[in-house]
């Protein structure tokens, strides 16, 4: 017999490999997953870290979890394009998430850097 947590977490995959989730749907909130199972919100979050580890799903800090675009550089990847098939998430879906992230971390570090270069030159000129 499945755990709560497991439960949730195969609907989902089922969800997604009959296509009725889509790669960069957004997935339910934890707040329906906890109302439609009658799962407490651990339950939720123990579901929706095992659909993350197996790489049906990212999250994106502030927007949500999603579901994970399809590896297409996987072994055993057919190309043929059906959705059964093709594998979700893995490295590559991992990579360009974590590529996605440092690039956001970057732009944000070179707007601060920049901010401090002014107040740094402009407490040179009053003679600080």
């Amino acid at each position: 017999m499945l755990l709560t947590f497991e439960v949730i977490a195969e609907a989902l995959r089922e969800r997604i490999r009959s296509g009725e989730l889509k790669p960069g749907d957004a997935l339910p909130t934890q707040a329906v997953l906890m109302a439609e199972y009658g799962a407490s919100s651990l339950s939720v979050q123990k579901a929706m870290a095992l659909l993350k580890q197996d790489g049906y799903a990212i999250s994106r800090p502030g927007k949500g979890a999603f579901v994970a675009h399809p590896d297409s550089d996987a072994e055993g990847d057919s190309g043929d394009g059906e959705a059964g098939n093709t594998p979700v998430g893995g490295t590559a879906a991992r990579v360009k998430a974590l590529e996605l992230a440092l690039a956001e971390t970057l732009d944000q570090l070179t707007a601060l850097r920049a901010r401090v270069e002014a107040l740094e030159a402009g407490g040179t000129e009053r003679g600080c």
